[in-house]
């Protein structure tokens, strides 16, 4: 039997006064830093957050974390962000939302600007190589231990380890993240029938759930409509706009599937940039710190300078923000739901499940000789032993790893 969980995810409060000012003043101190330092991808941002607002200042449980992962996976958007924005709006409402997103988003737009701005002005992009030699294996030690106390909450009976496991399985053989998600969930909603052998009597639950599930269908249908509305023209921002809201809206998976889109329309059918200025732009996202969506800002000052950089920049991330304020008012209403709960429990498996997979693949890529071996022991050390904070943990290998590049080269 799939067991309801032992602590009810934190229910939304009101904070008044003081209280709620002191708290949007956390929650932009806490995203502002880490979206400065929070290299590695989605998996190792979220694995930043779970550190900071679950095991060091117990502002939500591991049990309501794993919740906004799995919402935040059910829905399209970079996850990162969309998990910032869950934690503000659990934190203080609304208006933490808004702060706790925007903060986590300024600081890389912020150097993806001034990135653009060197690559416009002097037709180079910055040599980051060895930083990044020594940020990949520490960030694997992050993500490690998330996944190691993540692990309780997610798979805590013989069912939902199992579950686990075959949805590990599913991803690391390259099945659809969707796909894998959605399939867990429906799963563990048959399984909880079977174990009370009963109909479905829930229906607000089953309403809730099928809602949900209809997000990827109803996103598709924007795509469509989004694509249809867009005619070939020169360049505007506000078509420029309309494009990175529909990209936003209806985009699940990797980074890869970002550079698809990016290649439909701002290439292959707009002409408004070259192949080589996308990979540049693409290779922009991957070595800034913060969601990879920051490829839209570089690609608006290319196309528009600092305007056009603001205004892709609010495009692509708009949907994410409307997203989590329909989707994460519903949680707590749905962890209360048996059936709604058993679904969620399902995605929150294939959630860390998918986590495992692309560790596991960052890792190959990351600890490749003794040095980056050595470099993501030292992290782990640091992590478990004497709890130091991620995101010096992050600066060290960075700055460790580009001592080490020059000193050899």
């Amino acid at each position: 039997m799939i067991e309801p969980p032992t602590e009810i995810a934190t229910p939304i409060t009101s904070p008044g006064g003081d209280d709620r000012r002191t708290r949007l003043r956390e929650l932009a101190m806490l995203f502002l830093r880490l979206g400065t330092v929070a290299f590695g991808g989605p998996a190792a941002h979220i694995a930043m957050m779970e550190d900071e607002v679950v095991r060091r200042r117990k502002w939500v449980s591991h049990e309501a974390f794993l919740d906004m992962l799995g919402a935040c996976n059910l829905i399209p958007g970079p996850n990162s962000t969309e998990m910032a924005i869950h934690i503000g709006h659990r934190r203080a409402g609304f208006v933490g939302l808004a702060v706790a997103g925007a903060c986590f988003v300024v600081p890389a737009v912020a150097i993806t600007i001034a990135v653009a701005w060197a690559y416009v002005h002097f037709g180079s992009m910055p040599q980051v190589a060895g930083a990044l030699y020594g940020i990949k294996p520490v960030i694997i030690a992050v993500v490690a231990q998330a996944l190691w106390r993540l692990w309780p909450s997610a798979a805590r009976t013989r069912r939902l380890i199992l579950l686990t496991l075959t949805a590990t399985a599913a991803a690391l053989l390259g099945l659809n993240e969707i796909a894998i998600l959605f399939a867990t969930g429906l799963i563990a909603i048959a399984l909880h029938f079977v174990d009370n052998r009963a109909r479905p009597r829930d229906g607000v639950a089953v309403s809730v759930v099928a809602t949900i599930t209809a997000m990827p269908a109803t996103t598709a249908v924007t795509r469509a409509t989004a694509l249809a509305g867009v005619a070939i023209a020169p360049f505007s921002l506000g078509t420029m706009f309309l494009l990175f809201v529909k990209i936003g809206a209806v985009l699940f998976g990797s980074g890869y599937v970002l550079i698809a889109f990016l290649q439909a329309d701002f290439v292959d059918r707009l002409h408004w940039l070259t192949r080589g200025q996308l990979l540049d732009a693409v290779a922009v996202g991957q070595f800034t710190p913060g969601p990879v969506f920051c490829t839209a800002t570089f690609i608006g000052y290319l196309l528009g300078s600092s305007t056009g950089a603001i205004v892709a920049t609010i495009g692509i991330f708009l949907p994410a923000f409307v997203f989590v304020a329909i989707s994460g008012p519903l949680l707590p209403r749905l962890r209360r739901s048996p059936i709604a709960g058993a679904f969620l429990d399902g995605v929150n498996a294939a959630s860390l499940a998918l986590m495992i997979a692309v560790t596991w693949d960052l890792g190959r890529e990351a600890i490749i000789d003794l040095t980056t071996v050595v470099l993501a022991g030292l992290g782990a050390i640091g992590l478990i032993r004497f709890r130091l904070n991620s995101a010096w943990l992050v600066l060290a290998g960075g700055l460790i790893g580009a001592l080490l590049v020059n000193f050899r080269g």
